[in-house]
């Protein structure tokens, strides 16, 4: 599975961004995926995952209330549409995804297998 993230920018705080993570690979209907951030200097971290079928989604405490993520299988695409976007959503996104149990969502990045590229999210104040 290969995957490709995209959608980051420049947006002031309050506004609002969607991600894209498209992937090849006839087995992404069979994958967890999961979103990731990493800002300068911290670790990278968990944000959103959705399991393969789309039917569990799990968001850090830090997203609720703002962030929501989907999926497409017939499309190949998860999305991660960040609204009320803070200052602290600085970061570079990430999205991973992994052939796991139906209804599994890994929040480690352990758990992962393939990794895009990131897509750089900046927010302004």
């Amino acid at each position: 599975v290969q995957l490709q993230a995209s959608g980051g920018g420049l947006v002031q705080a309050g506004g609002s961004l969607r991600l894209s993570c498209a992937a090849s690979g006839h087995t992404f209907s069979s994958c967890a995926v999961g979103w990731f951030r990493q800002a300068p200097g911290k670790e990278r971290e968990f944000v959103a995952g959705i399991s393969s079928g789309g039917s569990v989604t799990l968001r850090a405490d830090s997203v609720k209330g703002r962030f929501t993520i989907s999926r497409d299988n017939a499309e190949r695409t998860v999305f991660l549409q960040m609204n009320s976007l803070k200052p602290d959503d600085t970061a570079v996104y990430y999205c991973a995804a992994d052939r796991t149990v139906s209804g599994y969502v890994p929040r480690s990045e352990k758990g992962y297998d393939y990794w895009g590229q990131g897509t750089q999210v900046t927010v302004s104040s």
